[in-house]
């Protein structure tokens, strides 16, 4: 069996760096000085708690987290913060607002629904969330408990470049662009992520919480089955229960890796460049029509659509047989798909904008 890698453009589980899959090999029989592997060690030992500092005083530096804020490592993915944010921070007699600028932010105000009271701010999905709502059109509550935003759409491929404007806290999912550029993470109330994109392997969701969302989830904590609270989470510093202990070791090798690209901005000029070759190949002559609306596309899933269904599923079966992976567009909408996470080498932008026009040449 051929062990050359592929392309992988697939949404997630995302492609990690060759230096870090290089690392887990290595470490995967017994890391260094301990003798058993990363899968082996326990989450109450010295060596794991060493690796759990470091990760999260990582993910501080990279992304200047200030003092007040908790980094919390959990499971259960975005799909498990749906509930949990409101399940925390939305009281009886409380609304929430949320910005409803795609797919996955549909869900989360499903979820929100099951707990208390929901105000859709304003939502795209009449224009199949082929753009972001714009400032203007938000109608916030007056003392709302929370703002929740999506800050990249996977699915329809569209990204925020500003955060919207609003007076209570601002809770965010930015599990598909986390760590792929700089966030002023000081404009939030509360970050979640899951890790599969941008940080790491499937298994581990990053919180990063302010201490007074905190102290709100505190007073809830009774209520709740124990590990949906954050409060619980965080007196006992992510180890109430055996977390995913691979994933946060597989995230602070990575973490590693981004400060070597030149931290957050390095991520960011690389992943703006990535995305410019593959938008300005899309726009080149209207053979591949892009999906989401110029002003707010999206540098980490690049959406876009040819003349017909059958067309598009021949450029895919011919993108995977060329070694171009993970093509198709999301179930829900079809199309074409392509994924350019932190560790989405340049090389491979470049094959596909190749192909494109070889694609484009025998069939436009």
């Amino acid at each position: 069996m051929s062990s050359k890698r592929i392309h992988n453009f697939a949404a997630g589980p995302a492609v990690l760096p060759v230096p870090v899959l290089e690392q887990v090999q290595r470490d995967l029989l017994a890391l260094p000085g301990v003798g058993m592997s990363i899968l082996e060690i326990s989450h109450r030992s010295k060596t794991f708690e060493s690796i759990l500092a470091e990760t999260e005083a990582d993910i501080r530096a990279l992304a200047a987290i200030p003092s007040n804020y908790r980094v919390l490592f959990m499971q259960g993915g975005a799909s498990l913060q749906f509930s949990m944010v409101p399940m925390n921070l939305l009281g009886a007699a409380e609304t929430a607002d949320y910005i409803d600028g795609g797919s996955w932010a549909a869900k989360a105000i499903q979820e929100a629904r099951k707990v208390g009271n929901v105000n859709v701010a304003a939502s795209t999905k009449g224009e199949r969330y082929g753009r972001l709502p714009a400032q203007a059109e938000l109608k916030l509550t007056s003392g709302a408990a929370y703002v929740h935003m999506t800050s990249n759409n996977t699915i329809e491929g569209t990204e925020y470049k500003q955060l919207p404007d609003v007076d209570a806290p601002l809770v965010s999912d930015t599990s598909s662009d986390m760590f792929s550029r700089p966030i002023d993470i000081s404009r939030h109330a509360l970050v979640y992520a899951g890790a599969q994109k941008n940080m790491g392997p499937a298994g581990v969701t990053i919180v990063i919480i302010r201490d007074d969302l905190l102290e709100r989830a505190a007073t809830r904590k009774s209520s709740l089955p124990t590990m949906m609270s954050y409060a619980v989470l965080a007196e006992n510093n992510s180890l109430y229960n055996t977390p995913p202990t691979f994933a946060v070791y597989a995230v602070g090798l990575v973490m590693k890796w981004v400060k070597a690209q030149g931290g957050l901005p390095g991520m960011a000029a690389r992943n703006e460049r990535k995305a410019q070759k593959l938008y300005a190949e899309i726009d080149r002559t209207g053979f591949f029509r892009g999906t989401a609306r110029k002003e707010d596309r999206s540098m980490m899933n690049i959406t876009f659509r040819m003349a017909t269904e059958a067309l598009e599923k021949s450029f895919v079966a011919e993108a995977t047989a060329a070694g171009l992976d993970g093509l198709e567009g999301h179930r829900s909408v079809g199309g074409i798909r392509a994924s350019l996470y932190n560790a989405f080498p340049e090389e491979g932008v470049d094959a596909l904008v190749a192909f494109m026009k070889e694609f484009e040449r025998r069939n436009g």
